[in-house]
């Protein structure tokens, strides 16, 4: 067992309805392995500027109802570049941080690699609401995040049924469109529009006339912010502008209106799932780091955490989203790259079913 005298928590990036389930969990976890903990507030830019204070088991305590971080966070470039990475480094060194627990999206994760390579050992958490972690089938947040978006579609529902409106409604996920696609399906929206689909305008458009025509009064088209129009345009509110030109020139029976619900899905008290994900996976990292493992991500793969090398996980995520550049793969074997591109078949699959599963139920009323 790897022996620690202190461990930093940190999060970074976007915040995550969780993350503070799982400082919770790392603090007495290390804690009860007789580890100091020191909570680092803001980010990478709260370890480059020396902003942390050591955590008690009563400093996490009365905090699992509680959205966002209490550590804060912050999206730090000055911890892309080596003076920064250093004085990050530094600080490490002059508080007696052994190792470091970071919790965040790709970015945090880019971060902590380079932190492990300079001899800082780092293990990485899955916070993003967007689900956006290829190699993980959850991330801390997600269920959270759904469960505010499927409560604003309801309401907008409510005021659509009084007024016979369509509602085209932006929500979050970056390149991801599995918020927009689940809660679509949750709410029984007429369209869906993500990232990871075509999308079929005309079609659209032609069952919301016929089901206003049948007399239904009340339509939503949940739209990812990860779709964009050709000029590059977001496309939820282009396509409700145009929808309006239509109803008021008296080919659209319905009145459109736009809502982008926006920061809105980030907050919230965390669901028990996320409560309970984001408990078991900060657990686990400690646990990962007293068996001396570094540079790793706690994922979930089929129900069971597991660890995955931070570049593996990285490069499964460029290669899922289109991004990957020119001999990105060369520093893997041919199994590690029939994984991850077995991962991204699985996703990608899944996706279609349930976007079938969309289409299939649609088509009525």
């Amino acid at each position: 067992m790897a022996k620690f005298n202190t461990i930093g928590v940190l999060t970074s990036g976007g915040d995550a309805p969780g993350m503070n389930n799982a400082v919770r969990a790392i603090t007495r976890r290390a804690i009860d392995n007789g580890i100091r903990v020191m909570g680092i507030y803001g980010g990478y830019s709260g370890l480059i500027r020396d902003k942390m204070r050591e955590l008690t088991a009563l400093d996490v305590a009365n905090i699992e109802n509680i959205g966002g971080t209490i550590l804060y966070s912050d999206r730090c470039d000055e911890f892309r570049y080596e003076p920064g990475m250093q004085t990050a480094i530094a600080t490490c060194r002059r508080h007696n941080i052994d190792a470091i627990v970071a919790i965040g999206g790709d970015g945090t994760f880019r971060g902590a690699t380079d932190l492990s390579i300079r001899g800082i050992p780092t293990v990485g958490i899955p916070g993003s609401i967007d689900n956006d972690i290829t190699s993980s089938d959850y991330t801390i947040g997600f269920d959270t995040a759904m469960n505010t978006v499927t409560e604003c579609l309801d309401r907008l529902r409510d005021t659509c049924e009084s007024h016979a409106r369509l509602n085209v409604v932006e929500v979050m996920g970056r390149d991801c469109g599995e918020i927009a696609l689940r809660t679509g399906i949750a709410a029984g929206a007429m369209a869906i529009a993500i990232p990871e689909v075509p999308f079929d305008e005309e079609a659209a458009i032609a069952r919301c006339m016929k089901a206003a025509s049948e007399g239904k009064r009340s339509m939503l088209v949940v739209v990812s912010e990860g779709v964009f129009t050709a000029e590059g345009k977001p496309y939820g509110e282009d396509l409700c502008k145009r929808l309006s030109a239509a109803w008021k020139a008296g080919t659209f029976c319905a009145e459109p209106k736009f809502a982008r619900l926006a920061h809105i899905v980030r907050g919230g008290s965390p669901t028990l799932r996320d409560r309970l994900t984001a408990t078991e996976m900060g657990a686990f990292a400690v646990d990962l780091l007293l068996e001396g493992k570094s540079d790793v991500v706690v994922i979930e793969r089929e129900g069971r955490l597991c660890a995955r090398e931070i570049t593996s996980a990285l490069a499964n995520d460029k290669m899922y989203k289109k991004k990957l550049a020119d001999g990105a793969l060369d520093k893997f074997t041919a199994e590690q790259v029939a994984e991850m591109k077995a991962l991204c078949e699985l996703r990608t699959a899944d996706i279609g079913r349930l976007y079938d599963i969309h289409l299939s139920l649609c088509m009525g009323k």
